[in-house]
């Protein structure tokens, strides 16, 4: 075994999968994560990958980028992926866990790992032994400053907002009903599939099963909903003004969303499209949809509802629902700051710091949220290129860029070439994929399902190819 130690920080999503994709190889890690020593705003644990927002971990469905992308982390063989089937519950086409049951797992499997040691400590500067960054949005104030000191970049700050929770017995079933959306091979889907995006991660399945609780709404309940909504006091944000723009676009709060029109909310997190209440047999006018957050079924999450409205008020307004009148709220939605590093400055798409020789860190990289992906999922996928390429540099083998026609590899270009200027955070979908060939002349049809079937094909024989050439020069 390789007696080099390599320091991980952050027990996140992305520091946990790099720590065992290093120790897999040989390497001895220690993985420094501060909670609970020092706990964030957003975490209520002291568990690795503590899942924060949503449970979801996005589609499952390989014609979805979210699905192609975590098909490539199953062949790529991540603990994490594995972690996540394992603590699975039902959620349509999408993956969705327990949240607890997942973070236990995954504390399990990293601390009884031969070669990782876990600290819990915080990391005030960056280390000058082989490290990787993976501190996520809630960055420490003392390394954020050390960052800032290393790479003499500005820092991006934008919000992230999490949902509330409520308990499944104190739902009332006289208003609310179970149903997913509907069939997606069914001729009216086939329409408006693409319209119907993953805003809430309700990814239809190719048979409904009535994974999700719906609250439909009324056109006067939708309006007197909205107009509580609107009225409401949100919670003082630290430090900043918030203004609409700061937030990441997929994570919109619902008050941020009402005050773009009073039918934004309809059209987004509460939109009715493929739901029909049983008791009309008509589509509501909106309706507000729940997910399993737990193994047991016993809590359930407000879809799409991330807030910033203080605690007594989110009261009230989510009492409004139909169905949640006497609803018993164990977690209120929140609001925290996110932070992210000007990564197209600074990162190869190994995720290695590409100015560590002249700075004194010639083995230094960064994974995860503060590399400017967006989604478990694609934190995930960071966190294992690094630490495959952490391992890969210490052993004297060249370091690997995954195809940018793949997923983990299109991910990976985008926070390494996108322009510095103009930088925002991203998760995965098909439009950060380069062109099919012959698609920007116009010869392509214009479902996007078929092309989307293409861009996984590709993607599939380019990570295979990828992977036989990979296993030969090792």
């Amino acid at each position: 075994m390789n007696e080099t130690w390599v320091t991980v920080v952050g027990g996140g999503l992305a520091g946990t999968e790099a720590a065992w994709q290093i120790a897999e190889r040989g390497l001895r890690v220690r993985l420094y994560e501060m909670r609970p020593r020092k706990m964030t705003p957003a975490h209520t644990t002291g568990h690795l990958a503590e899942l924060v927002c949503s449970n979801s971990l996005g589609s499952d469905l390989i014609d979805r980028a979210p699905g192609l992308l975590k098909d490539e982390l199953r062949k790529l063989d991540s603990l994490l992926i594995r972690c996540a089937t394992e603590a699975a519950v039902p959620a349509g086409g999408a993956l969705a866990v327990d949240r607890d049951i997942f973070a236990q797992t995954v504390t399990q499997r990293i601390a009884s790992h031969p070669h990782i040691e876990i600290v819990r400590e915080e990391v005030t500067r960056i280390p000058g032994e082989p490290a990787i960054i993976a501190t996520g949005p809630l960055t420490s104030d003392a390394l954020a400053a050390d960052i800032a000191r290393l790479t003499g970049s500005q820092y991006l700050y934008f919000w992230d907002a999490i949902a509330p929770i409520v308990t499944l017995e104190s739902i009332d079933f006289t208003r609310a009903f179970r149903a997913s959306r509907f069939d997606r091979h069914s001729p009216i889907h086939s329409d408006i599939a693409q319209a119907d995006t993953d805003q809430a991660d309700a990814e239809p399945d190719a048979q409904p099963k009535g994974d999700y609780i719906n609250c439909p709404m009324t056109r006067e309940e939708y309006d007197a909903f909205v107009d509580a909504l609107l009225t409401a006091e949100t919670a003082t944000l630290r430090d900043f003004e918030l203004r609409d723009e700061q937030f990441f676009e997929g994570c919109l709060p619902i008050e941020v969303l009402a005050r773009r029109g009073r039918q934004a909310l309809a059209f987004g997190p509460m939109r009715p499209i493929g739901i029909r209440d049983p008791r009309t047999g008509r589509r509501p006018y909106a309706v507000v949809q729940l997910r399993q957050d737990n193994l047991a079924g016993s809590l359930y999450n407000l879809v799409g509802f991330q807030t910033n409205l203080k605690f007594p008020e989110q009261e009230r307004v989510l009492r409004l629902i139909p169905g949640l009148g006497n609803a018993e709220f164990v977690r209120f939605g929140q609001i925290h700051r996110n932070t992210f590093i000007n990564a197209p400055a600074l990162l190869d798409p190994t995720m290695r710091y590409r100015h560590g020789e002249q700075r004194g860190y010639p083995a230094l990289f960064f994974a995860g949220q503060i590399v400017g992906v967006e989604g478990y999922a694609g934190n995930i996928a960071t966190g294992l290129v690094a630490g495959l390429n952490m391992a890969r540099l210490l052993q004297g083998q060249p370091l690997l860029s995954l195809p940018p026609t793949t997923m983990i590899g299109a991910l990976c270009h985008y926070v390494s070439h996108a322009e510095p200027e103009d930088f925002q955070p991203m998760k995965a979908n098909f439009g950060i994929l380069p062109p099919l060939e012959g698609e920007l002349g116009g010869r392509w049809p214009r479902d996007k399902r078929a092309r989307a079937a293409m861009h996984v094909a590709r993607a599939q024989a380019d990570l295979e190819a990828f992977l036989a050439r990979s296993c030969d020069n090792t």
